[in-house]
């Protein structure tokens, strides 16, 4: 791993203990050897900064699979919610029709067993 504290070589110094960060490369006066290192430092920033945008790239790529699965999820929920909202008032109403059929029938019941009585006290007028 390259250092990023590292301080620009010197021009003219052995380079073997040269230490160099991208942010304060200077080519202008370095040996060729210096020059190599600093390639060689930036080649290792580059595949650094390659290796750290794969790694975002895939953080992305899950959170978005996240997303997707989530939002799918609330649009089954809610479906499954308005089924269910639907077969619960299917139910009711089914109820409520032969709550009422009931009670049509009652009156009727009542209204038949009236008029037999009118019809014996007739019969008794007479």
């Amino acid at each position: 791993m390259r250092d990023n504290t590292a301080t620009a070589a010197t021009p003219g110094t052995a380079a073997a203990t040269d230490g160099y960060a991208v942010s304060s490369l200077n080519v202008v006066g370095h040996t060729d050897e210096q020059l190599e290192q600093m390639l060689t430092v930036v080649d290792q920033t580059l595949a650094e900064m390659a290796n750290a945008a794969t790694a975002i790239g895939a953080i992305k790529k899950r959170v978005d699979l996240q997303k997707d699965y989530t939002s799918n999820l609330m649009d089954s929920i809610d479906r499954g919610v308005g089924q269910l909202v639907d077969a619960d008032m299917n139910k009711e109403s089914t109820r409520l029709q032969a709550l009422q059929v009931q009670q049509q029938l009652g009156v009727q019941s009542l209204q038949i067993a009236n008029s037999y009585a009118e019809n014996i006290l007739l019969l008794f007028r007479n």
